[in-house]
Parts: structure tokens; C-alpha cells; sequence
């Protein structure tokens, strides 16, 4: 067991700071967004954080990988083809980078967002090719979908 691994604990008491929406994104409306940050990786590549904001109509472009879970309001989410989904409490979405979606808050919306920067394609490559190699020589997990410590097998 390696000491200097420590795991983090927060209270249920999560401060949220203001977090201003680009104010040429808003389309129309005056959204209030606040957020804190939760939890971020040693590698500064992945973080948690908790988000809300007020009624209002934007823009959201995606400069990283957002998985994003609601928990209390809902908002109407359209896509660049005009694809629209209301997510409401217990809905998830993915927005992967370079994307852009149009949001439209009706009264509030709180969310809970794991965001990642997305590893470059080349670096990717060259991840998959050593974990195939290790597979073959027999020193790799077989699983491809969930970590490990959920008992996925591949």
C-alpha cells in the first residue's frame, strides 16, 4: 500500500462560487451560473465539479470531454443538427470536445460535471498498441469498458 495516496473527503456543504456565462454566449435571458470544483486528478487532466445556473438561454462550446449528471431543475439542449432533449434529475449527457450546444435553462438547473481533457489522437494510438502488446504477452487486463475495481471482465 503506497502512504502517500490519500483519499479526500468534503462535507455535504458545497460552497459555489460565481462562474459567469461568456456574456456573448447568452442569447437572452440573465443566467446566473455558480460552480466548485469537487475533486481534480494528480495529472490536472480530469476534474469534478458541481454547477447550477438560473433561467436563460446560451451558447456552450466545449473546449474538453463533459459527461454531465443532472440533479435538480432541467434544461432543453440543442444540438448543432437542431436535435433538442430535455434532461431533468437523474439524465445524463456527453459532450465531447470541439462540440457546441445551445442551452436553454427554464427556471434552474443543477448538475454534477466530470470533465477531461481528451488525450491527443497520436498519444492514443500509441496507448492502444502498448495495451494490445501487453495483452498479447499476457500482462494486460483484458477488459475494455469499466476499470478493474468494478469487476468487469472483457
Amino acid at each position: 500500500m503506497n502512504d502517500k495516496i490519500k483519499i479526500e473527503f468534503a462535507t455535504s456543504d458545497v460552497a459555489l462560487s460565481s462562474c459567469p456565462i461568456r456574456p456573448e454566449w447568452i442569447v437572452e435571458g440573465a443566467p446566473i451560473a455558480r460552480n466548485a470544483v469537487l475533486s481534480r486528478s494528480a495529472d490536472g487532466g480530469a476534474c469534478t465539479l458541481i454547477w447550477d445556473c438560473t433561467a436563460g438561454l446560451f451558447n456552450w462550446r466545449y473546449d474538453i470531454d463533459e459527461t454531465v449528471y443532472v440533479i435538480e431543475g432541467g434544461v432543453v439542449v440543442r444540438d448543432d443538427a437542431g436535435i433538442e432533449r430535455r434532461l431533468g434529475p437523474g439524465d445524463t449527457a456527453f459532450f465531447p470536445a470541439g462540440s457546441h450546444a445551445v442551452w436553454r435553462v427554464e427556471s434552474y438547473v443543477r448538475k454534477v460535471a466530470f470533465c477531461r481533457n481528451p488525450v491527443p489522437a497520436p498519444v492514443m494510438l500509441a496507448m492502444r498498441v502498448v495495451r494490445k502488446l501487453a495483452r498479447m504477452a499476457g500482462l494486460g487486463a483484458k477488459s475494455q469498458g469499466a476499470p478493474a475495481m468494478f469487476g468487469v471482465s472483457g
